[in-house]
């Protein structure tokens, strides 16, 4: 299968990278890992997939439940990382909807936001119910939209300064695109042929500094990041600007952000 534009993009994104999102968003994304593991029944001797592990959260948590893991990503400083963090999973390079491993392989196939990082979501939904075995689960997050106020902030720096979005950086295809909310994402898990979806909605609240917090995306983390950078140096700080103007609707007294944020879970068996 042809790589699309937004998979292209998506690459380039996240190319050596792993360790400027390791200091920045990795706490931030980490807080769905036990709803995920829960949603998939991970559990001792579960042979489990994680998929786009990142720098290896999820696997080192399953690892930590007894689970016989396996875990992909398709960057390879993130592959580093996870080896690192999850020493007694099999860690490897891998890129959906094309995944090295044969029919029904796994009892259990979770991905932690790694939907929103792939060009055609219902081919990777398929390939996920491929290695997953009858009757498996396969469970995953996603970004809520509309975003939540504190996901959102840097969003709307972004806007405030009226940054355009550049061509190296598309859009997901409409025709691939979906509703990103609870009855979209199981409708979508339903159309890959996935059975018994449940979808719910995770909030929580992300206490960081706002330097931190602008740090990922100074550093060129995610699309946010590389949106910024792409800019010129005027819109560049007008960007910075608005971002230091907002965050001040989430500081607390102690001068720490208190950031909600919502995510998607979902969960169906093959």
């Amino acid at each position: 299968m042809s790589v699309t534009a937004f998979d292209d993009s998506e690459r380039q994104i996240w190319a050596g990278r792993a360790a400027a999102y390791a200091d920045t968003f990795a706490e931030l994304c980490a807080h769905t890992v036990p709803h995920l593991l829960d949603a998939a029944e991970v559990g001792p001797g579960v042979r489990v997939l994680d998929v786009g592990t990142g720098p290896g959260t999820v696997a080192a948590a399953a690892c930590d439940r007894g689970a016989k893991v396996t875990a992909v990503d398709a960057e390879p400083s993130m592959v580093e990382l996870a080896r690192a963090a999850a020493p007694t999973a099999d860690c490897r390079v891998a890129v959906l909807p094309a995944l090295p491993f044969g029919d029904g392989e796994f009892d259990a196939v979770v991905g932690n936001f790694v939907l929103n990082h792939v060009g055609r979501p219902r081919s990777a939904l398929a390939e996920l119910r491929r290695v997953a075995r009858p009757d498996g689960w396969v469970a995953l997050t996603i970004w809520a939209t509309p975003p939540a106020p504190g996901q959102a902030l840097i969003g709307r720096a972004i806007q405030a300064a009226g940054a355009q979005r550049p061509p190296h950086l598309p859009p997901l295809p409409p025709e691939e695109d979906f509703s990103r909310t609870p009855a979209g994402l199981t409708a979508l898990l339903e159309s890959a042929g996935l059975r018994e979806a449940y979808g719910e909605t995770l909030r929580w609240n992300h206490r960081v500094a706002a330097d931190e917090w602008w740090s990922g995306p100074a550093a060129g983390v995610a699309f946010t990041g590389q949106l910024i950078r792409s800019q010129p140096p005027e819109v560049r700080a007008e960007i910075r600007r608005f971002f230091d103007e907002f965050s001040g609707e989430f500081a607390d007294v102690d001068g720490l952000l208190t950031l909600p944020h919502a995510a998607l879970l979902v969960r169906a068996r093959r």
